[in-house]
């Protein structure tokens, strides 16, 4: 009984001093975010900075009320999300799906191997034209753009996790008689979720550099737009508010991605 309780005593310790450790790193965070944005405000009252350049966080705040109250940034905002969610979800399912295929057929995936290496090195931006003649100067092709970016590097991490799923294992089930389709259900896809889950991570990343590139490109609205609108006419502060909005976005993306990681890990496992 002692030494149970012994151990649970110093289990409890350790939790608590692992709560503290996480509470001070979130304090740090917080302390460097702030400390940033007081010497970016000190520096250009303080004329070290050009504020026509730079803006300010007071500019930048007044601006980001004005956008609230008038509805334009939540019009814009809502753009970007749409097309972002369109574009990971597409990208994600084409990109696992046809991973499974390569992995289903090793053939195919030996030939295609070199042609998506090429695909995966072209820079995607020099396509846009391309896109906005085939898909139209609109959404289609902003989120094409998107599936460009994303979809190839999709496959090649989902494949590469499919492929070093532990052999052992496949032989065993194959020694078994299982189908190469039952080994993939029983044996890579769940050895492989943490690719799968890499993926997923990157992918949300890549999709909305993706939708923002296509917005700079062909957009009327959209976070995009508005940076590029912003640097058109030379209002700074506007650009300096849409790219701060876009990485709040990108944050909350990643911590959706996150809870989706752990529902997976759960139910999937």
């Amino acid at each position: 009984m002692n030494e149970t309780a012994v151990k649970s005593a110093g289990l409890i310790a350790y939790e608590r001093a692992m709560r503290r450790r996480a509470v001070l790193k979130t304090a740090a965070q917080i302390l460097l975010l702030a400390l940033l944005i007081a010497l970016w405000e000190v520096g250009v009252q303080k004329g070290w900075l050009n504020g026509f350049i730079f803006s300010s966080p007071s500019k930048i705040w007044l601006q980001l009320a004005k956008m609230i109250r008038s509805g334009e940034l939540f019009y814009h905002l809502w753009v970007t999300t749409y097309e972002t969610v369109i574009g990971f979800s597409l990208g994600t399912l084409i990109g696992v799906v046809v991973a499974v295929v390569l992995w289903l057929f090793p053939f195919v995936s030996k030939v295609l191997d070199p042609y998506l290496i090429v695909l995966n090195s072209i820079p995607k931006v020099a396509l846009g034209p391309i896109f906005i003649v085939w898909m139209g100067s609109g959404t289609n092709a902003i989120i094409t753009m998107a599936l460009a970016i994303s979809v190839i590097v999709t496959i090649m991490m989902v494949h590469t996790g499919f492929k070093e799923t532990d052999p052992d294992k496949i032989k065993l089930l194959q020694s078994f008689g299982a189908t190469r389709v039952q080994v993939l259900k029983k044996v890579v896809l769940p050895s492989a979720l943490p690719s799968i889950i890499g993926a997923l991570k990157v992918n949300v990343g890549l999709s909305l550099v993706g939708i923002i590139t296509g917005e700079f490109l062909v957009s009327q609205a959209g976070l995009g737009f508005l940076i590029v609108y912003g640097g058109q006419v030379f209002q700074l502060t506007l650009v300096m508010t849409s790219i701060i909005v876009l990485m709040v976005f990108a944050a909350l993306l990643n911590v959706l991605v996150n809870f989706l990681e752990k529902f997976l890990f759960k139910n999937l496992r």
